[in-house]
């Protein structure tokens, strides 16, 4: 991977560097026109797949830049759409000449319409609504028309924001009731009870309730449009960017500066900082979580619900953060390690105080693997949960995936597990090279995954340690949102036999590989400051087997339902994805240290074909799919709240499915419990974890999994002998 990931960009940077023979430069002194040149040059002729700058590609990105502005149809209007048509075609050639006629027009229209919209839904909340009128509203925006005029457009806010009011509202008079003092009220209110409006207890006051309500809304909005006009033209031309970007794949990305640095700290799993998560505020920026180990959580003197409202550098004059954009905020507040900031709070009494506070490497715990025990009858097995395949891109040995996961191995082998749970349920994937590694703890050698960039050969990524860290049994558990790299490990073991893969019917499907290129690499004069990098699709993956887990993703060999069943999430159901393809397989020999596996995996079918659970799991699925479909929703009160009793008596069926008890006991391994004695933070968050765990069904299942594996204790003694008449 790291090699053609080289030869790509030695492949741009020579194109770039040959421009003078060429007459391309990017000598623009309009930085959006700099980037969409630059961003479409790199598309051009680095993408695996790149797409023709058509009237067909112009059309797509008119109708996607349109949708992903205003996807609701509450901002433009059918005569702003009509005047954009004229571009609908026009923007292949924009895009060809460096221009941004489209973009603009487009920006300024949604700015105005934004600014009217304001006006709209204070004039709209500053009117009761009426709950005993029948109407309804349909929140399948994609078939409808864009409003013909001011009028019909009001109309729609008018709905949407009734539609928004009504949930609040019969939640306020459901609470209201229940925390009724009256005896009379409680008597006749009973458990669960549904009111009709005109049925509403006179001691529940309807009219303010009702006030109440379009209040909270109108805070909602307040809060939305603040955000909103927190933005700058340059993120809005980012999303355009980003349109045009999505047009070749939907992993193909834009990053600004900004966004960048998110994704860095995302895959290392680590920045630089205070270690305090920040929400804006009218008053400021708001504290709302800790992070546990960082330089906040060792001082001890802000705590959550805090209002940072100046922030200053040591010795410097601190600077009013209240109304600023909390990007620029955080820019503040971050910094090196070891230098101090400054920082004017409003704690939670109110009171005004100014705390100091040494900024620190901070590790985002969460984000890295974690294992615990798992003690069933006389057996002990170990489960090692993975959310991604971290990395870090300026220091691959300081810390990653790989690595972390071979000592939560080795902790786990010496506390003496039978078997190995590696839970890569929502992993969203990673780094290419940590998979081959991790892979190469549960084989002694051979291929792992080949990949193939646009016009070459394919290259087989292998390991080619013959040490084998875990040779015991081993089940892997996925569902729809373990992709990319996840899909590569779980793929890798499928096809060596050597795990059992249990969950979803597929994973993901996402087989393509993307690398991270910076731009300012590309331009050789830049006076435009930090232009950001773009995330390019240069390569797919296939199984050692030639098939393509793109589109397909892995199919489990024992399936199970989940809540995602029926939900369309995987890469099939993106817009423009890559098609599925297979090449010749690769040169591997099937594992044969199991004796059993085929009726291993029969044997679980069994269990889950007649588990009354799974059945009710498969149910609540499908029910969740038929809420989700059904988008046509009465603004009546009493048909409204008729239709929610009906939702919540069918929903008490499935709550059976929050109390499920497996039985099993979930622990935290030596290392662990030491650091609990300075850290409770960590200790309520593994607690937490492990009664999670416990009411986990599919934990269970593959806990009966690795009880039915039976290892080959004669090959394996056979190896061993072998291994140690060599030495």
């Amino acid at each position: 991977m790291k090699k053609n990931f080289i030869l790509a960009l030695l492949v741009i940077l020579v194109a770039v560097a040959s421009c003078s023979f060429t007459n391309k430069s990017f000598d623009n002194d309009d930085k959006d026109k700099l980037l969409l040149d630059l961003i479409t040059y790199v598309l051009e002729r680095g993408h695996y797949e790149p797409k023709a700058l058509d009237d067909t590609f112009s059309s797509s990105v008119f109708d996607d830049f349109i949708d992903i502005l205003d996807p609701t149809k509450r901002y433009f209007l059918e005569s702003d759409v009509r005047e954009f048509e004229k571009y609908r075609f026009m923007i292949d050639d924009e895009i060809k000449n460096t221009e941004i006629t489209f973009f603009n027009i487009v920006y300024q229209r949604l700015m105005l319409r934004m600014n009217e919209a304001k006006e709209i839904y204070k004039e709209v909340l500053s009117e009761p609504f009426d709950y005993t009128l029948d109407e309804t509203i349909d929140i399948d925006y994609s078939e409808q028309e864009f409003a013909a005029n001011r009028k019909q457009l009001k109309e729609r806010w008018r709905k949407q924001l009734k539609y928004n009011a009504l949930a609040i509202f019969g939640n306020k008079v459901e609470n209201k009731i229940s925390d009724a003092t009256e005896p009379m009220i409680k008597e006749d209110a009973g458990e669960g009870q549904t009111y009709l409006f005109d049925a509403i207890p006179n001691d529940v006051d309807k009219t303010l309730t009702e006030e109440e309500s379009r209040e909270n809304v109108k805070e909602n909005l307040d809060e939305y449009f603040d955000f909103i006009d927190d933005l700058e033209r340059k993120d809005w031309f980012v999303q355009y960017i980003n349109t045009i970007v999505d047009e070749f794949d939907p992993h193909t990305f834009y990053f600004a500066p900004e966004e960048k640095e998110r994704f860095d700290i995302g895959m290392s799993g680590k920045f630089e900082g205070i270690g305090a998560r920040l929400q804006k505020r009218p008053e400021g920026a708001k504290i709302v979580e800790i992070i546990s180990g960082g330089p906040v959580w060792r001082d001890q003197s802000l705590e959550v619900g805090d209002e940072i409202l100046k922030v200053g550098q040591e010795g410097e004059e601190p600077i009013d953060i209240v109304g600023m954009r909390l990007d620029d905020a955080i820019k503040l507040i971050k910094g090196p390690k070891g230098t101090v900031v400054d920082l004017t709070v409003r704690k939670v009494d109110g009171t005004i105080e100014k705390v100091s506070i040494t900024r620190d490497v901070v590790e985002l715990e969460e984000s890295y693997a974690k294992s615990a025990t798992i003690k069933s009858d006389d057996h002990e097995y170990g489960i090692i949960n993975l959310p991604k395949f971290y990395v870090d891109f300026e220091d691959y040995t300081e810390r990653n995936a790989a690595t972390d996961v071979a000592k939560e191995v080795e902790r786990l082998k010496e506390d003496g597990v039978e078997g190995i749970i590696l839970d890569l349920r929502d992993n969203g994937g990673g780094s290419l090279k940590t998979v081959v590694e991790m892979a190469g703890l549960f084989i002694k050698d051979g291929p792992i995954v080949q990949v193939r960039s646009s016009g070459e050969r394919k290259e087989v990524h292998e390991d080619k340690d013959e040490r084998i860290q875990w040779d015991g049994p081993l089940v892997i558990m996925v569902n729809e949102l373990s992709a990319s790299a996840s899909e590569i490990l779980a793929a890798a073991m499928q096809d060596y036999k050597r795990a059992v893969v249990i969950g979803s019917k597929q994973t993901f499907g996402k087989g393509t590989v993307q690398n991270v290129i910076p731009l300012d690499n590309i331009v050789r004069s830049n006076e435009h400051g930090d232009l950001g990098a773009i995330k390019l699709t240069t390569q797919k993956f296939y199984r050692i087997n030639g098939g393509s887990t793109q589109l397909e993703g892995v199919k489990s060999d024992i399936v199970v339902p989940d809540r995602y069943s029926y939900i369309d999430l995987g890469e099939r159901d993106q817009e423009n994805p890559l098609g599925w393809d297979k090449i010749t397989p690769a040169d591997y020999k099937v594992w044969d240290g199991y004796i059993d596996f085929e009726t291993t995996v029969a044997n679980s079918k069994k269990r889950m074909a007649n588990n009354p659970q799974i059945k009710l799991i498969e149910e609540n699925a499908q029910w969740i799919k038929e809420q989700q479909d059904e988008t046509v929703v009465s603004l009546n009160y009493d048909t409204f709240v008729t239709k929610e009793s009906e939702a919540k008596k069918r929903s008490e069926k499935f709550k059976s499915l929050r109390d499920y008890d497996s039985k099993l006991t979930f622990g935290s391994l030596r290392y662990e419990t030491e650091l609990f004695t300075q850290d409770s933070v960590l200790r309520e968050k593994r607690d937490r974890w492990h009664k999670d765990l416990a009411k986990d069904i599919y934990v269970e299942e593959a806990v009966n999994v690795l009880k039915d594996l039976q290892l080959n204790n004669i090959k394996g003694g056979e190896q061993k002998l072998a291994s140690a008449n060599k030495d």
